[in-house]
């Protein structure tokens, strides 16, 4: 039999979250962000739960035609614009929006010849510095895009840096509003974290939302605010199962470098699970984990195909378990027990998005 060790996509959890976005901009066109394979999920096995989104956005070409291959008529939008003035041909033949953050994109569309007209996003650097044109730019660009005959339609756009802390997103939502007060255009601004925490300042100044990770059930302001907080729901579920046990007494150690040290008798069992599935190597004893959809800790360290858990809280809790067990690393058990990604990644020092696009291509995947 193959190794029990499974990832499946919820697509109604997609749905349900993608409405969830929706209720808090009830004004605003959804673009479901799938960059990243749909942040680990797979565009296919994805796109279903979020066929009633407006739209969706990305990054990479070959991701557009996936989604054109599964028959979406929509928009779709390139978050990073083109990379090559060749990318353009594949907008026009594609029916691509794609995002304008520099001059050389200005200068791509400039000499391009083309029968079709581009629908660009012009994006504003209101303070995140990483793409985008400075205030002091940005109307001189929006001159140039809009003397461009290759240009049908522009809309403005920028990204917030702080919408998920107590920064929040009032200095650069006043900078965006006060270079653009008189220009045409859809905007969009919001990100998951903007989108829920600070809709009612952004909601009657956004045509489009761009939610992504709260798309995939993660609480974009955790640990302040969880997904349940929120009403998410997980998107994704990495299983396996006990394949072994151990007794332990005191002064055993456990796994590479004896890093853990039974303080006395432990059973721990053994998980087909590891950093080569995409398990975080970082997660520490501690880290919480499910088992027979109860909670218990993981032990000792991470290795390459195993990981090892601790047993005797649940016999102490009457629970039993053992060879063959379900192991739920994160996500939902069959008992509908929720391990929350969030948590599993603040273990690891990380974030969620980071487990979820890590999952390996040898860990099978599964649509519930």
């Amino acid at each position: 039999m193959p190794r029990p060790i499974l990832a499946t996509v919820h697509t109604t959890a997609l749905t349900h979250n993608l409405a969830r976005a929706r209720a808090a901009a009830p004004d605003a066109r959804v673009w479901a962000v799938v960059k990243a394979n749909a942040y680990g999920h797979g565009i296919e096995r994805a796109f279903e739960g979020l066929r009633s989104a407006d739209g969706f956005a990305l990054l990479d070409l070959d991701e557009a035609r996936r989604l054109r291959a599964l028959d979406w008529r929509g928009p779709i939008l390139l978050l990073e614009g083109c990379f090559d003035a060749r990318d353009l041909e594949l907008c026009s033949r594609l029916g691509l929006w794609h995002t304008v953050h520099c001059s050389e994109q200005i200068d791509m569309l400039a000499a391009h010849k083309t029968q079709v007209g581009h629908r660009v996003f012009l994006k504003m650097n209101s303070g995140m510095n990483r793409l985008g044109f400075a205030p002091g730019r940005y109307r001189a660009a929006w001159t140039r895009l809009n003397a461009l005959p290759q240009v049908e339609e522009i809309s403005l756009m920028t990204h917030f840096s702080d919408a998920d802390g107590p920064k929040g997103i009032a200095a650069q939502l006043q900078t965006f509003e006060s270079v653009t007060a008189d220009l045409p255009g859809e905007r969009t601004l919001s990100n998951s974290a903007a989108t829920l925490r600070h809709a009612d300042a952004v909601a009657s100044r956004s045509d489009w939302i761009r939610p992504g990770i709260l798309v995939y059930g993660s609480a974009p302001d955790f640990p302040e605010r969880s997904a349940a907080d929120w009403g998410l729901q997980p998107t994704m579920t990495l299983a396996s199962r006990i394949i072994a046990t151990q007794s332990l007494v005191a002064g055993d150690t456990v796994g590479y470098g004896s890093s853990f040290v039974a303080d006395g008798p432990l059973e721990i069992g053994v998980v087909a699970c590891g950093y080569a599935d995409g398990y975080p190597r970082h997660c520490t004893t501690g880290t919480p984990v499910l088992v027979n959809g109860v909670r218990t800790r993981l032990v000792g360290r991470v290795s390459m195909d195993m990981i090892t858990v601790d047993l005797t809280l649940l016999r102490q809790a009457g629970v039993d378990a053992g060879m063959g067990s379900e192991v739920t690393l994160w996500g939902a058990a069959a008992n509908g027990a929720l391990m929350p990604i969030d948590e599993v990644a603040r273990a690891a020092g990380t974030v969620s998005y980071e487990l979820m696009c890590a999952v390996a291509p040898r860990v099978p995947f599964a649509e519930s």
